[in-house]
């Protein structure tokens, strides 16, 4: 049985692919020679490294410019990793740590349909009536889509999508107008597929997702 665990990209240019963490210490970032390279421009150069200390991997933030967080919370320092821990890099490529490859399904399941519309949570993409979106949306996009898509139906308030949206920013400069603009350009992005409005403004609350059956 393998036990060395397994970094998977959930979201950025890299999605999809997986990394089997081999060495006592596995460097991240958008240098030549880290043991995970990320294109993207927001990483820094040596963003994070893990190292292992006997039985437990832990994560180092490496003074990035962009940050790290790890569950939604801003790293400073190092944590210890869990099985199933979400890290964000520079706000634009999460990753799932899984802590063994023993543990590690060789691809993923399809979402249940429960609409007309479904959302691809690995591919970071949305289908409607069996016609896939294209290009895909934004990460803002997204996220906003799979808040209203995992309430099934419930409101969901402006705070939850600053919270979801822009994680780690406590809300700082993201206005009122941020949110109207990003819930127009969800519609927009939709409407290329079906002209059923599915997200809906429910006034002096929020917004939820109605997604009919047919």
């Amino acid at each position: 049985m393998n036990n060395k665990p397994v970094l998977i990209i959930r979201e950025g240019q890299l999605v999809g692919q997986r990394w089997t963490i081999e060495e006592s210490e596995f460097l991240i970032g958008r240098g030549g020679e880290c043991d995970l390279i990320l294109p993207e421009r927001q990483v820094s150069r040596h963003h994070v490294r893990i190292t292992r200390e006997n039985d437990r991997y832990i994560l180092h933030d490496l003074g990035s410019k962009n940050g790290t967080h790890v569950n939604g919370q801003q790293l400073h320092g190092s944590v210890t990793m869990k099985d199933g821990d979400q890290i964000q890099i520079a706000m634009c490529v999460t990753m799932m740590f899984v802590g063994t490859e023993a543990t590690l399904p060789l691809t993923w399941e399809e979402p249940v349909k429960t609409g007309r519309m479904v959302l691809h949570e690995e591919l970071r993409n949305v289908s409607v009536s069996g016609q896939a979106l294209n290009p895909p949306l934004s990460l803002a996009q997204f996220r906003l889509l799979k808040l209203l898509y995992d309430a099934d139906g419930a409101v969901c308030e402006r705070q939850n999508i600053v919270d979801t949206v822009w994680p780690g920013t406590d809300g700082i400069g993201v206005t009122e107008q941020a949110i109207d603009a990003l819930v127009r350009r969800l519609r927009d992005r939709l409407s290329e597929l079906d002209d059923h409005n599915f997200v809906v403004t429910v006034r002096g609350h929020g917004f939820r997702l109605d997604n009919p059956l047919n």
